[in-house]
């Protein structure tokens, strides 16, 4: 009798099937989890999540460089489409603007048609919005209607990052094991700030003059059909046929149901704060960098390596602190220190851009400033995994990321309207910018101080007013310890 109460226990209303009987699956429509009837001990892994994981790596690298492939050289962007640096700041921005309604339909999908939807979504969004582009480089389509329709492109493609953005922690949680979650985040994640990093190198290389732009927007293009072909041919499935884990087995909550369970949870809503807002100062950084640099005369190819640095740096140091977090479990401490880093970096890093012939110092201080931050990001994810289990994966990621759109919307926009001309005396020296009249130079410090405040208000939240509390940790030890329990009390039963 004892046995029997343990091991409906450990499997928490599941039956035991007969030796020869065969695991009979039944599919939750509303997140794809699978409840299994089975033998709750031992959890099966899959090499094809690691495909599954470089899929979505390639769709969220390709989005990237969608995203960001204008920035790097806004001066080129401005004379090939006749637009002033706030209309090529925009194709940033709408970015940030589109995924915000988009952002909900990407976790409702996520959640409820599960992971393969969610990838062909995002990949033949990001392809037919890289097509819609390429239409503006060719001579049928008339100069007054090349922007609108680089835009409308644009938004096509800012609505399949969503879709992609919100898959790391889900398929993490679902075809992975505990001891390999946040690396698998990280892995997918941080393909995103490398998709930036190649347009920050590629698109200066490149783009030598206004007539060149064109040959990015094929790179993409090829690029995105390359991710339509590996999601549409290659994902066959949501879910693996038998959990990586226990959590992975359990029914999290529905969408609808997670939004309003969230309501309460001070600690998840804190890091949604903080970590939305590190976001948003990436998206500044990231889409403003050239036009902070070059009124020093620091140049395009300066601006594309500080911005190379600082995503390279970035990845390296996401991917050791997901082994860290992996190994101690300790996701607070590791994001909490990312946070006080990156911070002091910045910090650093707008006052050394202020003065000229200081390319060591900022390269550096940039570099590091990606170091730190982005690796807060994927640990962050599976924290807000943790502090808001059983609430879907998608769910609380994707609050996270709106957050960060919102937050970077209001700051981009503040951002452009209180930089400064450049005074008298500055604009008397030499410049990097070009001085063709379709490009004004301006004095970001303003700017760069107002970031420099969110970014310490970012880092005091996290750092004094959050507390995690690891559920779906405590879960699973709770059933390992099950497991064992049963072991013990099966061994002389069957001896």
């Amino acid at each position: 009798m004892e046995n029997q109460e343990i091991s409906d226990k450990m499997g928490q209303g599941r039956e035991r099937p007969e030796d020869n009987e065969p695991i009979i699956v039944t599919e939750n429509v509303l997140d794809q989890h699978y409840e299994y009837l089975r033998d709750p001990s031992g959890y099966t892994v899959y090499t094809r999540r690691w495909f599954l994981l470089f899929v979505i790596a390639v769709i969220n690298f390709t989005n990237a460089m969608i995203w960001i492939m204008f920035s790097p050289v806004t001066d080129k962007t401005s004379q090939y489409y006749g637009v002033d640096p706030t209309g090529v700041n925009w194709l940033s921005l709408v970015f940030l603007v589109a995924s915000i309604p988009c952002g909900f339909m990407a976790s409702w999908l996520l959640d409820t048609l599960g992971l393969r939807a969610s990838i062909i979504c995002a990949a033949w969004l990001n392809f037919l919005g890289s097509v819609i582009r390429n239409l503006t480089a060719y001579s049928f389509m008339p100069h007054s209607a090349q922007f609108p329709v680089l835009i409308f492109g644009q938004v096509v493609a800012a609505c399949g990052q969503t879709f992609v953005m919100f898959t790391p922690a889900k398929t993490a949680a679902l075809w992975f094991p505990d001891s390999q979650r946040t690396i698998a985040n990280t892995l997918a994640s941080m393909s995103n700030p490398l998709g930036i990093l190649a347009a920050n190198v590629l698109s200066p290389a490149l783009i030598k003059k206004s007539d060149d732009l064109p040959v990015m927007l094929y790179i993409c293009t090829g690029a995105s059909l390359f991710g339509v072909l590996l999601s549409t041919f290659g994902v066959c499935s949501s879910v693996p046929p038998s959990p990586p884990s226990p959590s992975a087995a359990a029914q999290s909550e529905p969408f609808f149901l997670g939004i309003k369970k969230l309501r309460k949870n001070f600690a998840f809503w804190m890091l949604a704060f903080s970590m939305g807002g590190g976001l948003a100062l990436f998206s500044a950084y990231t889409t403003f960098l050239e036009q902070i640099l070059c009124p020093q005369n620091y140049d395009n190819s300066f601006a594309g390596l500080c911005g190379a640095l600082m995503i390279a740096a970035g990845a390296v140091g996401a991917v050791i602190a997901g082994v860290i977090a992996d190994k101690t479990r300790k996701f607070s401490e590791v994001t909490k220190l990312g946070f006080v880093f990156s911070n002091l970096a910045g910090i650093a890093f707008v006052q050394l851009a202020r003065y000229r012939d200081l390319e060591y110092p900022v390269a550096i201080c940039i570099t590091l400033f990606g170091a730190f931050g982005f690796a807060v990001y994927p640990t962050a994810l599976e924290l807000a995994v943790e502090v808001t289990y059983p609430v879907a994966e998608a769910t609380s990621t994707g609050i996270i990321f709106i957050s960060g759109q919102v937050q970077g919307i209001v700051l981009m926009i503040i951002s452009q309207y209180i930089a400064q001309p450049l005074s008298p005396h500055a604009a008397s020296l030499p410049q990097a910018c070009p001085s063709d009249g379709e490009f004004d130079p301006q004095d970001w410090t303003i700017p760069n101080l107002l970031g420099n405040g969110m970014g310490v208000l970012y880092t005091v939240a996290i750092v004094l007013l959050f507390r995690a509390e690891y559920k779906r940790m405590k879960v699973e030890d709770r059933h390992k310890i099950e497991q064992t329990l049963q072991g013990e009390i099966d061994s002389p039963v069957r001896s």
